[in-house]
Parts: structure tokens; sequence; C-alpha cells
């Protein structure tokens, strides 16, 4: 019986050990890869549209051009519910879970519901290749 009880017990604790995470809204899913890091190429300055923008859904990063030669990224991750953004279109990242719209400028909220703006992703440009910083 002792055997048993131990195994329960070593079973229940290293539940709670792997099932503390992070409690915020839209929180992360355990299953997905980490975030991207460290100066990896995400692509080219030419697949991505001026005015517009280009998903990487298995990286969970927008990569968005407001003007010409000026780009900024984005989590791709909606700060509503944790969807995916699924576009960019006329000016704005959109998640099409429940309509929330952000900038492509600057990330910020142009339409609920969500409240807070997409977190910004560290990038460098060189040349023609867009990288992780």
């Amino acid at each position: 019986m002792d055997a048993r009880r131990r195994t329960v017990l070593a079973a229940g604790a290293a539940a709670l050990v792997t099932g503390c995470g992070s409690s915020e809204e839209g929180g992360g899913d355990e299953s997905s890869p980490p975030p991207a890091s460290g100066d990896a190429e995400l692509t080219g300055t030419a697949d991505v549209p001026v005015g517009g923008g280009t998903i990487f859904k298995d990286r969970k990063i927008v990569v968005t051009q407001p003007a010409a030669g000026e780009f900024k990224a984005f989590s791709a991750v909606c700060t509503h519910a944790g969807c995916i953004v699924s576009t960019v279109a006329d000016g704005t990242i959109d998640c099409a879970c429940h309509g929330s719209r952000f900038g492509i400028k600057d990330g910020a909220v142009e339409n609920g519901p969500a409240t807070r703006p997409l977190p910004a992703e560290r990038i460098t440009v060189e040349g023609d290749s867009i990288r992780l910083a």
C-alpha cells in the first residue's frame, strides 16, 4: 500500500510543478514551441507588403511595414483570448476569433474586445533580410 501511495503523491507533485504557469488572460499553450529568438531569419523585406504585413503563425510573430522601409514586429497572439491573429489588411492586424483589430504601426487596439495592444517583438533589418533580434 505504501508503494502505491508514494506513486500517487509523486504523480500529484509532478502535476503541481508542471501545472504552474502564466495565469494571464490568453495564457500560452504548453504544447506550442518556445518563442523564436536570437538572430533567426524570419523573412525577406520583399515578403512584407507596404501598408500590410505577414503573419508567422509557427513563430507567433507578425511583421508589418506601415511605410516603405519601416518594419515593425509584434506578437501574433491576440491579447483578448490568446488566438493567433489571422490577417493583416487595411492597416490593421486582425483576429478572427472575436473581431479585435490592432494597428500595424504600433500594435495598438483599434477595435475590441481586446483592451491591450499586441506586445512589440525585436527585429533587425539587414539588407533584404528581417531577423529576430
